[in-house]
């Protein structure tokens, strides 16, 4: 096994476990919002509007990671 291959290897594992952080912000997102539905039903609307913005800036945090993931695997080619 080459070094290229591990260095590969290991941009995969590293963004692996970037993802853990936004796929946990995703479900405290969501259940926040099923939660406030359940307490104040008429204010439905609103909280699902912000919690698809929030669910949009935390995905944004894992294709950055992804991203760089590529970059940082094919930087000694």
């Amino acid at each position: 096994m080459t070094p290229m291959e591990i260095v590969g290897s290991l941009g995969i594992v590293g963004y692996g476990l970037g993802a853990i952080g936004p796929g946990i912000g995703v479900g405290l997102i969501f259940a926040a919002v099923i939660q406030g539905t359940a307490r104040q039903p008429e204010a439905r609307g609103a909280m699902l509007s912000t919690a698809f913005i929030g669910f949009a800036l935390t995905e944004a945090l894992a294709i950055i990671g992804i991203a760089l993931a590529f970059v940082f695997g094919f930087v000694g080619q």
